[in-house]
């Protein structure tokens, strides 16, 4: 197993080394002068020359690249050409909001898909089979930006139930723990600043899902139909085994290899679709952070946020393939 781990670990390298180049070649692509962007609109060409030298800007690409890789790899991803700060000192504290919306989000999903694509299975072509897809259906059809705003319509502006925006309420204040609002409530024992901080995670929690929740129950559908006729289910149903027993123990069991595998895409693809969802609802994360950047053509921030999002990705997937590994042996053995 370390072995299998190690190899897929080395294999992430290629990989990060290319998604680095093709940011950092794409990022030099777009229209305008990082320079002009420092300096204002008004900025003279001499001094527009002289922050060029000073940033190394006026270098060859491959060269400009090099010198940005070295110190990446040391932690140095430069500052931000709006704050004036180390690009790396802007992410942390936005972080925590991030991995809160993602874990409600994933916890959605997985608590919505998994059933529907089970019922779905277990039930085909019945009301919930029908009900559980058009559900699916409209997960992956809606945009996440339109579906943010009729959410905040109908839970916040019409009823009058849901919060519209930020991580938590005004009038609470939690000691920091983890800097994740909802844990450090429960932590700390500030059970109304938790119920608060939740819900305002419940709305950006399920526009992020949306689409992640259809995926998982299309595919959980789709595996779990294929597991209901193994040879496997067969025998257990002939030595008198309960039928949710039989589906649960062995089905289900059996059927989630596949899903584990679309679970962790779509948890890196929570990370890209947070940038819409912070931005609709005021979240005070990365993607927010990164949405803003691109309006002011913060470069610096721009390729860091790109280079945490694919380091996170693959990061996730490499816990998903040991996983896989760990499940079915045969891919360890092979």
């Amino acid at each position: 197993m370390i072995r299998y781990i190690g190899n897929r670990a080395i294999a992430l390298i290629p990989i990060l080394l290319g998604v680095s180049a093709a940011a950092f070649l794409l990022i030099h692509l777009l229209p305008g002068d990082p320079a002009t962007v420092f300096l204002g609109e008004h900025a003279t060409p001499e001094s527009i020359a002289r922050v060029q030298h000073e940033f190394g800007l006026d270098r060859p690409l491959p060269v400009q690249y090099g010198v940005y890789l070295w110190h990446a790899i040391r932690g140095d991803f430069g500052d931000s050409l709006e704050t004036h700060r180390q690009v790396i000192v802007e992410f942390l504290p936005r972080c925590p909001a991030t991995i809160e919306l993602s874990l409600g989000a994933i916890t959605v999903a997985l608590l919505v898909g998994i059933p529907i694509g089970l019922l779905s299975a277990t039930k085909p072509n019945s009301i919930f089979d029908r009900i559980g897809m058009a559900v699916a259906l409209a997960g992956v059809s809606l945009p996440v930006f339109w579906l943010g705003l009729m959410l905040v319509y109908i839970f916040s502006v019409y009823f009058h139930t849901l919060p519209t925006s930020g991580q938590i309420g005004i009038d609470y204040s939690l000691l920091a723990i983890t800097h994740i609002d909802v844990l450090d409530g429960l932590l700390t024992g500030n059970l109304p600043a938790a119920w608060d901080a939740l819900r305002h995670l419940i709305l950006p929690s399920i526009t992020l899902a949306s689409y992640s929740t259809a995926i998982i129950a299309r595919m959980t559908r789709a595996s779990m139909k294929d597991a209901l006729h193994q040879d496997y289910i067969r025998t257990a149903r002939a030595k008198g085994m309960a039928g949710w027993g039989v589906i649960i123990g062995h089905g289900l069991r059996n059927a989630l290899l596949p899903v584990i595998t679309v679970i962790g895409l779509q948890v890196g693809s929570l990370l890209t679709g947070a940038i819409l969802t912070e931005t609709i609802f005021s979240w005070p994360g990365v993607g927010r952070f990164m949405y803003d950047s691109i309006l002011f053509r913060d470069y610096p921030v721009i390729l860091a946020g790109i280079l945490l999002f694919s380091l996170v990705f693959v990061l996730v997937n490499l816990c998903v393939d040991v996983l896989y590994a760990f499940l079915d042996p045969r891919i360890r053995y092979a």
